[in-house]
């Protein structure tokens, strides 16, 4: 107990000199068979793009935590991905939602089918709190690159518009959640989905924003 109340003074505390203090961020691993582990490449390239072009400072070393773990309370960001199945136990639900009360922030990127099973399992997060579609105007989408149209169009599966969601807190976005997107494959090496180089471009931007918008907040 008294580690985790060591760990939850370390993430109130605020965050400020974006540019100079070191991050680490870490992908969240999860029970239920769903590949929590798909698009490896997928993070650290996008952390190399954003100290290379947004002046952040953010370790390269990428960790996994599981989502009952203590141990996510260390990372101010966590990432979650994969393709189908996700089932939190109701201490993995409370660990989660103590995290996120304490100053941590989740992104979860749908690698496609992830969808019922995200709603599902936030609802044991925050069973008073909806997911509620985040507009183009939101400053998430207007950090170091403007999407004027929100969320962009990575891959394409069941030709679906892309949608972002989020859980706010007191009028703090907690929980970004992007849906028909597909941001990690564009994040990945390119010979991996052979994405054109635009595409990329535009995944990896986006990406940007997200880290941006969570460190200088």
């Amino acid at each position: 107990m008294q580690i985790k109340k060591a760990l939850l003074i370390l993430l109130l505390v605020p965050i400020t000199l974006f540019s100079q203090n070191s991050y680490q961020i870490a992908v969240l691993k999860y029970n239920g068979g769903g590949d929590w582990y798909s698009n490896p490449t997928s993070i650290p390239n996008l952390v190399s793009f954003c100290n290379e072009n947004i002046n952040t400072n953010i370790s390269e070393e990428i960790e996994t935590v599981e989502v009952g773990s203590l141990e996510i309370f260390n990372y101010p960001f966590l990432h979650m991905t994969g393709h189908g199945n996700v089932i939190f136990s109701f201490e993995e639900a409370k660990n989660l939602r103590e995290y996120l009360l304490a100053g941590g922030f989740l992104h979860i990127d749908d690698n496609y089918g992830m969808d019922p099973f995200v709603r599902s399992e936030i609802k044991k997060v925050f069973p008073s709190s909806d997911l509620v579609e985040i507009p183009p105007s939101h400053s998430i989408f207007h950090q170091s690159y403007d999407f004027n149209n929100g969320l962009p169009k990575i891959h394409e599966h069941d030709k679906n518009n892309p949608q972002a969601f989020g859980i706010f807190l007191e009028g703090r976005l907690v929980l970004f959640y992007t849906y028909e997107s597909d941001l990690g494959d564009g994040w990945e090496d390119p010979e991996v989905h052979n994405d054109s180089e635009s595409t990329r471009l535009q995944a990896l931007k986006m990406g940007a924003n997200i880290l941006e918008y969570v460190f200088s907040n």
